[in-house]
C-alpha cells in the first residue's frame, strides 16, 4: 500500500493534504509533516496543507489558503480522519484522486487508496514509517512536526497505544535538529485562565458508580473562565490521574451541540461513541449530543461497560 501511495504521489503535480476538524497535534503533525516531507523530495510539485487553523497549534505550522480551482486534477490526501463527516474543508471531494491515511478503526473506508493501521500510536508515526521505508529525505522541520504528533497522541508516551516501534521511531526523530524543550513548552503550557479552569474541573468533577466520572462544562462556565471549547478539550485527560476512576466523560457545550469526550483506562468506549454518532479509539473517543437530557443516557452506558 505504501508503494502504491508513493507511485500515485509521483503521478501528480498538485497535492493537497487535509486532516480532521478541531485538530490535535497528531492531525497537524501528520498533515504538515507529510507536506514537508513531500516538499523536500518533490520541490517541483505544488503541495499544500489546508483547513481551518487552530490558533493553539499555530506554533506547529501555519496552513495554506488556496482557491477552488487548485483542486482540479489534484491528488488529495486526508490524514488522521476516520470518517468523511470529520474532514476539514469539504473541497477534498473535488480533487482527481483521494488517499486516506489513518490509525483509527476503518469504519468509513473512503478514498481511492486506503491505508489504515490501527496498531500505530498515531498517524504521524505512519507518515514517518512511510517516509523511512520509501527512502524519502526527512527535513528537520518534518521531523519536528512528526515527533510532535507522536508525542501528542501518545500523551508523552504514557498511553497504551505506545509500542516498541513508537519508541524506536521517536528515538530516531530526536536526532534531527529541533528543540524538544521548545516543542514541549508550546504543546503543554496553559494560559492562567485555563489553569484556573483546570482547578475548577479537579474540584467539581462527579464520581458515579462503577468507577465512572464526569464533568459538565457549559457555555456559561467557559465564558466565566474566558475559555474556548478547544481550551476545554485540552483538560480531558486530567481525570486519568485520579485513583479509582476507570472511565470518564467530559460534556462540553457549543452553540449547536454538546461535545462528548470519552476516556477509559480499560473498558472499550468507542462503541458508546458510535452509538451517539461519533467514534475513535477503544480507550479515547468522541461524539455529540444535542440535549442535556442525553447526558444521563451516555453515563448509564459508560457505567454498564465499567461493571
Amino acid at each position: 500500500m505504501k508503494e502504491k501511495i508513493i507511485e500515485t504521489i509521483r503521478q501528480y503535480e498538485t497535492i493537497i493534504v487535509h486532516r480532521h476538524v478541531r485538530p490535535d497535534p497528531d492531525a497537524y503533525g501528520s498533515q504538515c509533516g507529510l507536506v514537508e516531507v513531500l516538499k523536500t523530495n518533490f520541490p517541483e510539485k505544488k503541495i499544500f496543507a489546508v483547513g481551518k487553523e487552530e490558533e493553539s497549534l499555530n506554533f506547529m505550522r501555519r496552513l495554506d489558503s488556496i482557491p477552488d480551482e487548485v483542486y482540479q486534477g489534484a491528488l488529495v490526501i486526508v490524514c488522521d480522519t476516520a470518517n468523511v463527516e470529520r474532514i476539514d474543508d469539504q473541497r477534498y471531494k473535488t480533487g482527481d484522486k483521494l488517499i486516506k491515511i489513518d490509525h483509527h478503526p476503518n469504519e468509513d473506508p473512503y478514498g481511492d487508496i486506503v491505508w489504515v493501521d490501527t496498531t500505530s500510536s498515531s498517524t504521524s508515526e505512519l507518515i514517518y514509517e512511510f517516509a523511512k521505508e520509501q527512502q524519502l529525505t526527512i527535513s528537520d522541520e518534518a521531523a519536528r512536526l512528526l515527533y510532535g504528533g507522536i508525542v501528542g497522541d501518545t500523551g508523552r508516551f504514557l498511553y497504551p497505544s505506545t509500542t516498541d516501534k513508537t519508541f524506536m521511531y521517536a528515538g530516531e526523530l530526536i536526532h534531527y535538529k529541533f528543540s524538544r524543550t521548545e516543542l514541549y513548552d508550546k504543546m503543554y503550557e496553559l494560559a492562567p485562565n485555563i489553569v484556573k479552569l483546570n482547578g475548577y474541573v479537579l474540584q467539581n468533577f462527579d464520581v458515579r458508580k462503577n468507577g465512572v466520572a464526569s464533568m459538565i462544562l457549559s457555555k456559561e462556565l467557559l465564558q466565566k473562565f474566558d475559555a474556548k471549547v478547544s481550551d476545554a478539550s485540552l483538560l480531558v485527560s486530567v481525570l486519568g490521574n485520579v485513583k479509582g476512576i476507570i472511565a470518564w466523560v467530559f460534556f462540553i457545550e457549543e452553540d449547536d451541540q454538546i461535545r462528548v469526550r470519552l476516556r477509559s483506562k480499560g473498558p472499550i468506549i468507542n462503541g458508546i461513541a458510535k452509538k451517539y454518532k461519533g467514534g475513535g479509539h477503544p480507550l479515547a473517543a468522541g461524539a455529540s449530543i444535542h440535549s442535556w437530557d442525553e447526558v444521563e443516557d451516555v453515563l448509564r452506558d459508560v457505567e454498564e461497560i465499567c461493571k
